[in-house]
């Protein structure tokens, strides 16, 4: 970590995937179950696969993972895909990083608390539904209710809840990179999916890192 940082921000932006929870068992069981359903994906859906390609958008991860189908068996397969996750994750869930409700109630204490994700719409609503920690949040954005980058929906919600010192807590390049995009200061999970270099606020190791940081 760097520097303490207490007194600088108004508003925390979170990601989700690799910074509040791991569903990387949950989403590839449904992703598998989807490929059972056709005849025309031949690759087994892995939780290390879904964990490459955390922080893309829904529609870019389709693209990268199944290049070799048409648009429309890819579209097929994506909307198909999208049910079974929902469906697995209302049920099961995913895991919990260490530390989350206490941490997250601390904070909530002082600071506005967003969540900001390329995920589908309905996933975020899933998330807060089954970590009961949904008062801890003052609202979230996704990439599925606007098909925009996560760079304008960190924008919009910074516009909306009239924050003047946000930070966007995130796990990836792609985190890093839109926060930038958006001007708004980055806090690198390094416990989570990905590996970011580049003018950070500061690096946690685990989520309650964030209690002696803010």
């Amino acid at each position: 970590m760097k520097e303490n940082l207490k007194n600088r921000f108004d508003g925390l932006i979170f990601d989700l995937d690799g910074t509040l929870w791991d569903s990387t068992i949950s989403v590839a069981k449904a992703w598998q179950a989807a490929k059972e359903e056709v005849d025309y994906v031949n690759i087994n859906i892995t939780p290390e696969m879904v964990a490459g390609i955390a922080g893309m958008t829904y529609d870019a991860i389709y693209d990268t993972l199944f290049p070799e189908l048409d648009s429309l068996r890819r579209e097929e397969f994506k909307i198909l895909c999208a049910k079974k996750e929902l469906e697995e994750l209302d049920k099961n869930g995913g895991v919990l990083y260490p530390h989350l409700e206490e941490t997250l109630k601390y904070l909530s204490n002082t600071y506005k608390l967003f969540v900001v994700s390329n995920c589908q719409s309905g996933y975020i609503e899933i998330f807060l539904k089954y970590s009961k920690l949904s008062q801890y949040f003052t609202g979230h954005a996704c990439y599925g209710t606007k098909s925009q980058p996560k760079a304008e929906n960190i924008k919009d919600v910074v516009k909306d809840y009239g924050l003047k010192a946000p930070v966007y807590v995130g796990d990836t390049k792609g985190d890093y990179e839109s926060s930038k995009k958006a001007g708004v200061p980055f806090i690198f999970a390094a416990y989570g999916f990905g590996n970011v270099e580049g003018d950070i606020a500061a690096t946690i190791l685990n989520f309650a890192d964030l209690k002696m940081l803010l």
